[in-house]
Formats: structure tokens, C-alpha cells, sequence
């Protein structure tokens, strides 16, 4: 992965500065401004249903929310405070145990107030995704003049 220098600090500060990342143990398998790529590890005690073996959608959820606050930063130009507007979860199939999950997101849309993300969640098979995801990002620069 080539990384230019707003990238490079863009992993160092998701890594270390948003807590749920490091403790979770999520790691960036590739970040580019068209998408990026996340992974998370499995652990049992994010089973949802431990007769069955799934894991808990709200892990899933989890993940496509940092990823796709990833894709947000990794799009824009210039480092920002954004905040999860809106997240639509659609679960295709369950996630099943000792598998992890992986995670690419697209900030396909930029404005200047909204960023508008796709995801997808997968465990073996990228074309079988677990869950896809529609969300909508806000902007809130400290550079940008504010009409009230």
C-alpha cells in the first residue's frame, strides 16, 4: 500500500485516537481515497446466538461505521470532524463463527455539508456479503463559515 502523507497520519490517528478501533482489534488491510478495506478478527464473545454460532449484528454494525467513517476521512482532502447522520444496515446472511469479517467502504459523494458512503461486509467470499450498508456523513469543518 502507497500511502501519501495525509493517509499515513489518517491510520495513525483511526489506530490510536478512536478507542473502540485499537480495542476491538481492527486493522486497515488497504486505504485509498476510492475506498478502503478493514478487517476485524473474530472473538466468541461476540456471539449473538451461541447455540447457532452467529455473531451479533451489532459488531457488524459497528464495523461498517468505523469503516465507513474511514472512507469519509481517507476521501476528503483535508482532515475534519464528521458524524454518523444516518447508517442503514440491510444483514444479507448470518455471520458465523470463527470466521472474521471484512469491510470495504466507498465515499462515492462529497458536498460540502454531507458525505454519502456504501459498504459491504463479507467473511470468506467477498461476493456474498454478510450485510451492505447506505450511510450519510456530516461535515462540520471549523474552516467553514456557518449561516445561522
Amino acid at each position: 500500500m502507497s500511502l501519501s502523507p495525509h493517509h499515513k497520519a489518517l491510520i495513525e490517528r483511526f489506530m490510536h485516537v478512536v478507542p473502540h478501533v485499537n480495542e476491538l482489534g481492527m486493522s486497515i488491510v488497504d486505504l485509498r481515497a476510492e475506498s478502503i478495506h478493514i478487517r476485524l478478527p473474530y472473538r466468541e464473545e461476540w456471539l449473538g446466538d451461541v447455540v447457532h454460532g452467529l455473531i451479533h449484528p451489532g459488531i457488524i454494525t459497528t464495523l461498517v461505521d468505523s469503516g465507513s467513517g474511514l472512507a469519509v476521512l481517507a476521501r476528503l482532502e483535508n482532515p475534519e470532524p464528521i458524524a454518523t447522520l444516518d447508517l442503514r444496515m440491510d444483514y444479507q446472511r448470518p455471520a458465523l463463527k470463527d470466521l472474521g469479517l471484512d469491510c470495504r467502504a466507498e465515499a462515492y459523494r462529497v458536498t460540502p455539508h454531507i458525505v454519502f458512503v456504501r459498504a459491504s461486509v463479507w467473511q470468506t467470499d467477498e461476493s456474498k456479503p454478510v450485510a451492505l450498508s447506505q450511510s450519510a456523513f456530516m461535515r462540520s469543518s471549523t474552516s467553514k463559515k456557518r449561516v445561522i
